[in-house]
């Protein structure tokens, strides 16, 4: 039997904070106060449900998508299968690529049906999903090291785009990645979209075989990992200026051929302080890259 969810304010006063075993979650919303109160009822309320929800499936989240897969029958976890199945020609991809977007995403919907807000998000550990009224906008920094946080870039999301979701992936964060990214962060319709995406770039930067990164197969450090013995990355030594460059443009040429398949709309990739960014060729986002030298002047 597990402990009971924790459900808080933060020391601000502003913020809530939800947590239920692996589920980690910090909610913020903006509008009159009786419509946040509300809306951070109806977080809780829906925030309670939704573990259990997911165990009740995982067998079939922690499982290969495929051309034929069953779908699954929960809110999140059909949110989570949708996101990846894009992918399930190119890699081997279950629908746990896309749990910390689909989880935020849902908690969200429960807010905004609630009360009407201004702004809103729900922060899953990095992965977001956002709520903009008319002329509202949010600016979300970069960070490349969850371990030692340090601002890379930062992104500015009006209402008017057509971005409602930010992830971040990468070897470093907590998650296993197949790549050497230190971050790719990826901005889409949705967070469980951009979940999805992050991952699939986040796998590519990569140099295959190279002696400097070492791989554990992911079983070997966590036994009921979805991803079974694909070999996860665990360190990065040394590399040359011409290995990153080539690591990154990998990563990159698959984060242009997702903008123009209109699956995301930009993307960030940064590896050992070099930084590559894509946008969408039709839209406009103001993703600026943050240079080390401008944040320590």
């Amino acid at each position: 039997m597990r402990d009971p969810a924790t459900i808080r304010l933060l020391p601000d006063g502003r913020r809530l904070h939800l947590n239920d075993g692996p589920i980690d979650l910090i909610v913020a919303a903006d509008g009159a106060i009786e419509n946040i109160c509300r809306a951070y009822e109806a977080a809780a309320a829906r925030f309670v449900t939704i573990l259990d929800e997911l165990c009740g499936e995982l067998p079939l989240l922690r499982s290969r998508v495929g051309q034929n897969s069953p779908l699954p029958n929960g809110l999140i976890a059909l949110r989570m299968f949708t996101a990846v199945a894009p992918y399930c020609h190119r890699c081997f991809i279950t629908p746990m690529a896309a749990v910390a977007g689909a989880v935020a995403e849902t908690v969200l919907a429960a807010m905004t049906r609630a009360a009407p807000l201004t702004r809103a998000y729900v922060n899953n550990g990095g992965d977001i999903a956002v709520h903009l009224a008319p002329n509202q906008t949010y600016t979300i920094g970069m960070v490349e090291c969850p371990e030692n946080p340090s601002l890379f870039g930062s992104v500015e999301i009006s209402e008017a785009l057509p971005i409602r979701g930010v992830a971040t992936s990468g070897w470093r964060g907590r998650s296993f990645s197949l790549g050497i990214a230190d971050a790719v962060t990826v901005l889409a319709a949705t967070a469980a979209e951009a979940d999805a995406a992050a991952t699939i770039i986040a796998n590519a930067v990569d140099l295959p075989g190279h002696r400097a990164i070492q791989r554990i197969p992911a079983r070997q450090i966590s036994p009921d990992s979805d991803l079974l013995d694909l070999p996860v990355t665990r360190a990065v030594g040394l590399l040359s200026r011409q290995e990153i460059e080539q690591a990154l443009q990998a990563g990159l040429s698959v984060a242009q051929e997702l903008c123009s398949q209109d699956l995301i709309q930009a993307a960030a990739l940064c590896l050992d302080e070099h930084t590559r960014v894509v946008t969408h060729p039709q839209e406009r986002t103001s993703m600026e890259i943050i240079r080390r030298s401008l944040l320590h002047a």
